[in-house]
């Protein structure tokens, strides 16, 4: 159902607000996206890094009335808030889990289905559409996030399954995955920096913006390192789903060679993105659990890789 029309709720995912008049100020200084780019009709990804350029946590982040809102995997929530909140002490901001404030739902091709909402929604990534206090988002071409606020939410799965089939989060979380979007979760906290998943690629770093948490570990890793590891599309016939944090190996190495950052069911086996050493993608021998484990089949990413284009956001 992945490639067809279809909804579904994420409840994968919690939101975590951050509030008040130094909202944007606040996180501009904690985090690699430009608060700066973001609008009532753009929204971003980003990353939060420890001092070593670690991903604590990836997301997708809005403004929504006093601050900003950004959605990641629920079980970041709790501890990214600890977090932050650390660094929050002399800001005139509010942090707080508004997770079941807000009911997200997943659309594929379901641009009409927005329009009934009286969504016009842009095709452009990242574009925002705001109506009948709805948001909806576009994150990749053909994928569109729909945010409604709980006390609001009775009769819209209705509205949608009047214009849509009911899919599931795997056929979701699928389409992530062939769009090149690798996520932080709870068993990949702290595993990667920003380039390892391709977010330079994908929007969600900033080099113009100034100092943040991480920013010289990351700028160094653009500017004048070279990468070792960043994310590959992979694919492996019939084959139970790998968890997060699954090692890969490749028999031209003594020890694990990267991790699956996200997998899903495909109609004909598993697909999945993973963060692999580059010179073992070049040798395509890639093994998942061990190294007699399943052998996995290399596919394309839908952009590129461009240091140049990336430093000029």
């Amino acid at each position: 159902m992945s490639e067809s029309a279809f909804f579904c709720t994420l409840s994968h995912e919690g939101v975590l607000a951050v509030r008040g008049v130094d909202a944007s100020k606040f996180l501009q200084g904690q985090l690699t996206c430009n608060l700066n780019y973001l609008s009532d009709a753009t929204a971003t990804l980003g990353a939060r890094c420890t001092q070593k350029g670690r991903m604590q946590s990836s997301f997708r982040i809005l403004l929504e009335g006093d601050g900003c809102l950004l959605a990641m995997a629920s079980e970041l929530i709790e501890p990214q808030l600890a977090d932050l909140k650390k660094y929050a002490v002399f800001s005139k901001s509010r942090l707080t889990d508004e997770s079941a404030s807000w009911v997200r739902y997943g659309l594929q091709n379901g641009d009409g289905a927005l329009m009934s909402l009286g969504l016009d929604l842009p095709q452009d990534t990242d574009a925002v559409a705001r109506a009948n206090d709805l948001i909806a988002i576009r994150v990749s071409p053909g994928r569109a996030e729909l945010w409604v606020r709980a006390e609001q939410t009775a009769d819209i799965p209705s509205r949608l399954a009047a214009q849509l089939p009911q899919g599931t989060l795997n056929d979701w979380l699928l389409g992530q995955i062939r769009a090149g979007i690798g996520q932080v979760v709870g068993a990949t906290r702290e595993e990667f920096i920003p380039q390892m998943l391709n977010l330079q690629a994908v929007g969600g770093v900033s080099f113009k913006k100034g100092c943040y948490t991480g920013q010289e570990i990351v700028a160094r890793m653009q500017y004048l390192g070279k990468l070792k590891r960043r994310l590959y599309r992979l694919s492996l016939p019939e084959q139970s789903v790998p968890e997060p944090g699954t090692p890969l190996f490749s028999p031209v190495h003594a020890s694990a060679v990267g991790n699956v950052v996200m997998a899903a069911q495909a109609q004909d086996g598993v697909e999945l993105l993973a963060v692999l050493q580059a010179d073992a993608a070049e040798d395509d021998h890639i093994r998942l659990g061990s190294p007699e484990g399943p052998m996995l089949k290399m596919a394309d990413l839908p952009y590129t890789l461009d240091s140049k284009l990336e430093t000029q956001r």
